[in-house]
């Protein structure tokens, strides 16, 4: 992206149940490295010179663990949504003018490349937010990108949200975006969390674009192993798998 700084926003608080593990979700190891040190390796890739991990289960085995990789950790300390996670990064990020990165310390095996398209696809569009789309047939739990008739994103709908016919739609979520670093942290100070699971869900900066007279977009990936999340021991020793046969 021309003469536009870039900063990355690394959610990383979860703990992970799924795992059936004590260790915090982003701790466990891929090929050796834990889970957050690919996302935050990536960051770095794409030329991102601040990059703050919002963490919060096993917070100082989170620092310990990754703390020599030039990250600034900014800890949640109540697990009230994506939304609220971000919005811990907000003082992180208040001198800071230019694109953000928000990603998934649960997504490991996503490349350079993509996110590069990515930034270029937003910068292209004239979006001040654009979301990382995939198209995926067994889409159970992830939310809708729900567009109108010209294919303009309106708003994302978590599945627990959704309605039957919303719940049909297979264009979802990976939980990546970019944003003007100026909306976006002002955007997750207004959202509500009046919905199903009472949460501040980040999804709802798409429609809060909206209502404020910006353009957003979505970026669609063609791979879906690449924006796979990380929650089960199979997930995990299927990404092993992966890396080993890629070479990454």
């Amino acid at each position: 992206m021309k003469n536009k700084r870039i900063g990355a926003v690394i959610l990383a608080a979860g703990k992970g149940t799924r795992m059936q593990s004590d260790l915090a979700k982003v701790l466990h190891p891929i090929c050796g490295t834990p889970m957050l040190s690919y996302s935050v390796e990536l960051a770095k890739e794409i030329g991102a010179d601040r990059i703050a991990a919002v963490i919060g289960h096993q917070a100082e085995r989170v620092r310990e663990a990754c703390g020599e990789q030039g990250v600034i950790f900014v800890e949640q300390r109540l697990q009230l949504g994506t939304g609220h996670a971000v919005l811990q990064a907000r003082e992180v990020f208040a001198d800071f003018d230019g694109l953000v990165l928000i990603l998934c310390g649960d997504v490991p095996l996503l490349q350079g490349a993509t996110v590069a398209s990515l930034i270029a696809h937003h910068d292209a569009s004239g979006a001040i937010v654009t979301v990382m789309t995939v198209n995926l047939d067994n889409q159970v739990s992830y939310g809708r990108i729900v567009k109108n008739d010209a294919g303009e994103v309106l708003r994302i709908v978590e599945a627990k949200d959704a309605t039957a016919e919303e719940k049909a739609i297979r264009e979802i979520n990976t939980g990546i975006y970019c944003a003007d670093s100026r909306f976006l942290f002002s955007a997750v100070g207004r959202i509500a969390n009046n919905n199903v699971q009472q949460e501040y869900y980040l999804t709802d900066i798409m429609e809060i674009a909206r209502r404020d007279g910006h353009k957003v977009s979505a970026f669609v990936v063609g791979n879906a192993t690449e924006v796979m999340g990380i929650n089960t021991p199979e997930d995990l020793a299927y990404a092993c798998r992966f890396m080993e046969r890629e070479g990454t």
